[in-house]
């Protein structure tokens, strides 16, 4: 029988195999898989501020407006002032960012696809089932320590 930690390991030696697979696949149509997290929340939610885009990804805000940098000297991304914060800017998806996420989209689609084929459907609803039962497990241990946390706060005042 497999330890947790062997299963965990195995876990994230396929989460890392997979994520390289689907970048290379996707920068060969011209954009990374992560700066296709930018360009495919922006093509979601529409245009909006990078401290929203910060917020939304848990990611630093230095690094979106380094991301959002890069985005738009390669045209794939504008930003306009806002209209309600003068301090503020607007970024939106343009339409060679729309077209280079879309590009990225198939071949992405393709590879999972492919990856996933070595299993059947039973296996597949397995995978789900065991996989959603462990994101539940996370979320509740988070929650845990938040509350923890909070606890601690409240009691150190």
């Amino acid at each position: 029988m497999k330890t947790t930690f062997e299963v965990s390991d195995k876990l994230f030696e396929l989460y890392h195999r997979v994520h390289r697979l689907v970048n290379e696949s996707m920068t060969e149509e011209g954009v990374s898989l992560a700066r296709s997290k930018f360009l495919f929340f922006l093509s979601k939610l529409g245009p909006c501020r990078s401290t929203d885009i910060a917020c939304a990804l848990n990611f630093a805000p230095r690094t979106v407006t380094e991301a959002i940098d890069g985005l738009e000297r390669d045209r794939l991304v504008m930003r306009k002032p806002d209209p309600d914060d003068r301090r503020a800017k607007i970024v939106s998806i343009t339409e060679t960012g729309r077209a280079v996420l879309q590009a990225a989209e198939h071949p992405r689609k393709q590879l999972i696809e492919e990856i996933f084929s070595a299993l059947d459907d039973e296996q597949l609803d397995q995978l789900y089932d065991i996989v959603s039962r462990l994101v539940d497990k996370t979320d509740e241990i988070r929650k845990r320590k938040e509350a923890d946390e909070e606890a601690d706060i409240a009691a150190a005042r």
